[in-house]
């Protein structure tokens, strides 16, 4: 796992390749696996948000053939081994 500076710093590189393309696809968390799973060793960025009143959410992203794919949650995910796990402090989806 990085530490969080190198996190944050992944997600930052990860959020200016998606500007920089354009092409973020979001996805249920079933899709977002399988993604997942067509990867020997898949890096995925994570970030958990608490909100006031309404709990916590936590939103993945990962990268497969030059796009990238997101999904969000309520309950944390059980990833599958061998996963590149990075820490981040958000993840920020443009609308």
């Amino acid at each position: 796992m990085v530490g969080a500076g190198g996190g944050a710093a992944a997600a930052a590189a990860i959020a200016n390749a998606i500007k920089a393309s354009g092409v973020l696809v979001k996805m249920e968390v079933a899709d977002f696996l399988g993604i997942l799973a067509r990867e020997e060793r898949p890096t995925v960025v994570v970030a958990t948000t608490k909100i006031v009143l309404v709990g916590a959410k936590t939103r993945y992203l990962t990268s497969w053939r030059g796009l990238a794919f997101w999904c969000e949650t309520k309950e944390p995910l059980e990833l599958p081994s061998g996963v590149d796990l990075i820490e981040a402090r958000s993840i920020s989806i443009p609308a």
